[in-house]
């Protein structure tokens, strides 16, 4: 990966909703990650998800965390 794209995939960030998913959302947004919304947070608690970057009261994700994650999951070294 060239210095282009690795400093575009270290700037990207995710929402809540973006990894998880909405349905009630318009347009519903799809999960990258299908888990609820508190077994995510207690898999942050338990150290097994990444912690979110917090700006101002927003809470965001790394890309390359989340990238991360999903690879273990794909694995299987983690399920879900």
């Amino acid at each position: 990966m060239d210095t282009k794209n690795r400093n575009q995939v270290e700037s990207r960030y995710y929402r809540l909703a973006q990894i998880i998913g909405n349905k009630k959302a318009k347009p519903p947004i799809p999960p990258m990650i299908p888990i609820g919304h508190t077994k995510w947070y207690n898999g942050i608690k338990s150290g097994i998800f990444p912690r979110p970057v917090h700006v101002g009261r927003t809470a965001l994700w790394r890309g390359s965390d989340i990238d991360e994650l999903k690879e273990r999951i794909d694995r299987g070294e983690l399920t879900i």
